[in-house]
């Protein structure tokens, strides 16, 4: 005697929700299957006519039947499975991270992940991967940090950083630095021939020397303007040259200019502030380069000039300066307190 198979009956509500699954386009297919098998058993539909008409075997639609039968909609959930036994016990993560302790083998200065699973034995570099990722390990990642010696660090540290926050009125404040020794390299090119008379245009391993160039700059803190010069040494002079350069360009505009390196020579700046009395030095602490803002438009610099690599030098650096005036905007910096004592202020872009 065959069975009976298990009757179907629909609330409002549970209606509503399945017809949703049908029109839902995020739905999964085997969901929206479900889905019709207990709407079309709840129109009166017996097993066979709705396997039919679905396209799928009876056992199948018996089963979603007296599934929905006992548990409604949660019973058209799969149930959770075991899945596949783990490959590592909890002690592998363990042995990860006590590894690094270790010495690193000989001929290696440094632990890498395969490394890692190499002295391991058991372990794939694929899991020490994920290990290292976990507890946020990065074995390449290298933190440099220098330690200032300044006796006036905090004065002058407050000083630039009393400029850049709040900068006296009708004056404008500028960071100046000097890029030295920048080399200019020109790669020589050449023909390759090919076969079938073909030839190629590359350019050589080899290249010739065209001297060195000085690149000294002044950005705007308020707007990121930049304004640079090339010289061909670097010696104090060619700097208050550039200085001089800059003083016309602004000749009624008070000037609080932020300087760094530039402690041995304060003398002599001396002498020619005495001649503009509009401009203000501002010297950073020593070994404080980071107080500087100019340093990232240097930064900047070097990435932009390597685009440029098959440019001469001078032609580059003034093809970055121009690129970057034209989407110039302020730096924003921002801190973050380490430890009680400690403060670490950074830069950031808009």
């Amino acid at each position: 005697m065959p069975r009976i198979a298990s009757p179907v009956s629909l609330n409002e509500a549970e209606r509503r929700e399945l017809e949703a699954w049908l029109h839902r386009g995020s739905a999964e297919q085997r969901m929206v299957q479900r889905a019709h098998i207990v709407l079309e058993s709840a129109g009166g539909k017996t097993v066979q006519e709705v396997a039919q008409g679905l396209g799928l075997r009876p056992g199948t639609v018996s089963k979603w039947r007296n599934r929905f039968y006992r548990g409604g909609l949660e019973g058209l959930s799969d149930q959770p499975r075991p899945g596949r036994r783990p490959k590592y016990n909890g002690t592998v993560e363990q042995r990860v991270l006590a590894q690094l302790d270790g010495r690193p083998p000989d001929g290696h200065s440094a632990w890498t992940a395969r490394l890692l699973a190499s002295a391991l034995g058991d372990v794939s570099p694929y899991l020490v991967r994920r290990v290292l990722r976990r507890h946020g390990v990065h074995l390449e990642r290298r933190h440099v940090w220098c330690v200032g010696t300044d006796p006036e660090f905090g004065q002058r540290a407050a000083d630039i950083l009393g400029l850049y926050l709040d900068p006296p009125a009708n004056a404008l404040v500028l960071s100046i630095d000097r890029q030295p020794a920048m080399p200019m390299l020109q790669r020589a090119q050449g023909w390759v021939r090919l076969p079938e008379r073909q030839a190629l245009k590359e350019f050589r391993d080899q290249y010739r020397r065209r001297g060195a160039t000085t690149l000294p700059a002044a950005l705007e803190i308020s707007t990121r303007l930049v304004k640079a010069g090339h010289y061909p040494r670097h010696t104090h002079r060619d700097f208050l040259d550039f200085m001089s350069c800059v003083a016309a360009d602004y000749p009624a505009i008070e000037l609080c200019v932020v300087l760094d390196g530039m402690i041995g020579l304060k003398a002599r700046h001396d002498r020619w502030l005495a001649r503009h009395p509009n401009i203000h030095f501002h010297y950073s602490p020593n070994r404080e380069c980071w107080l500087d803002q100019v340093e990232l438009w240097c930064t900047m610099l070097c990435v932009g000039v390597s685009r440029c690599i098959g440019m001469p030098l001078r032609k580059a650096l003034d093809a970055f300066t121009e690129a970057h005036s034209t989407e110039a905007y302020p730096f924003e910096w921002t801190k973050n307190v380490l430890q009680p004592g400690q403060l670490l202020i950074y830069a950031t872009r808009h």
